[in-house]
């Protein structure tokens, strides 16, 4: 009986751990979740349901919207030339981030990923321009692209060739905001892609050198299936951040010329925002926020799922 006793409290000390785990587990829910939930609540759900209910106005933005329109806001964005080229530019803006910015990070973060001063060195120059701030990047580039005493304009007459304005031209504009998007982001995917590669077993990588094969075969089929779940997400993330692009376009090219620069965002921006028709832009954010929805939902089930397995 003796013995029982004494075996009694340690049988029953993986219950009061268990229970007191799951009650500091409670309590930590507790005290946190009250405030991200107000905070998410206000900045979050409050200003989409507002931009869900003023889109149906024709509001200027001063005192309770009263002038219902319906679809009208809707109507007039399908039927809007400039909303089109705004979605054409947003459709440019992923396939650049995705069949250009992404091959480009993922190539030099295979010349750079092992850890060594020459690389780390390296990694810090690619990942400077994503530190910069998106309107002081914009600025540093409309300086380099200015026709009268940018850079741009010192090659060209260095060259006896006449200056060129690049963002005033209709063909060329858009082609240097995508360079600049390019040069913005890249190190942000190459530093995905190098922490993936820090994470791929040397056994792999070592065993496929003995059995023969070569730099180009070892990266083929062996360092990029094993990073592919980084792959998957760094596409997620360029998706996305193409359909929300606005501060590196304002400063460069505020849309101009003639309106064949606006994004999705800069033209919610510039006609709905700027002139004050905030029914009509709340419509805009509506189409952008389904978009976004969409676009996470299908990407998650079709491609993310596959990242887990």
């Amino acid at each position: 009986m003796q013995m029982l006793d004494a075996r009694a409290p340690a049988s029953r000390r993986p219950v009061r751990r268990r229970f007191g785990a799951r009650s500091s587990r409670l309590t930590a829910i507790a005290i946190l979740l009250p405030p991200a939930l107000i905070l998410f609540s206000l900045f979050v759900i409050l200003p989409l349901t507002e931009s869900g209910y003023y889109a149906f106005f024709d509001w200027n933005g001063y005192g309770t919207p009263e002038d219902y329109v319906g679809l009208r806001n809707f109507e007039q964005i399908a039927g809007h030339g400039v909303f089109h080229t705004a979605i054409g530019n947003t459709a440019k803006i992923v396939a650049v981030s995705l069949f250009i910015q992404m091959p480009l990070a993922l190539f030099l973060a295979l010349l750079i990923y092992r850890k060594t001063p020459t690389n780390a060195l390296f990694r810090l120059i690619f990942f400077v321009p994503y530190i910069l701030a998106e309107v002081a990047a914009g600025l540093i580039w409309s300086f380099v692209f200015d026709g009268n005493y940018g850079v741009t304009a010192s090659i060209a007459r260095s060259m006896g060739q006449e200056s060129f304005f690049i963002l005033a031209d209709r063909d060329w504009a858009f082609v240097a905001v995508m360079t600049v998007i390019v040069w913005k982001y890249f190190g942000f995917h190459m530093m995905i892609y190098i922490a993936a590669l820090q994470g791929v077993p040397e056994d792999l990588i070592e065993a496929a050198k003995i059995e023969g094969a070569k730099r180009p075969q070892i990266v083929r089929y062996v360092q990029i299936p094993q990073i592919r779940p980084a792959i998957i997400v760094s596409a997620f993330f360029a998706i996305i951040g193409a359909l929300q692009v606005f501060d590196v376009i304002i400063p460069l090219t505020n849309g101009g010329p003639s309106n064949q620069t606006h994004t999705i965002v800069t033209y919610l921006y510039s006609f709905g925002l700027t002139r004050l028709k905030i029914g009509f832009g709340s419509a805009v954010g509506v189409l952008l926020f389904i978009a976004a929805i969409l676009v996470a939902v299908f990407y998650q089930r079709i491609f993310m799922k596959g990242a887990r397995a």
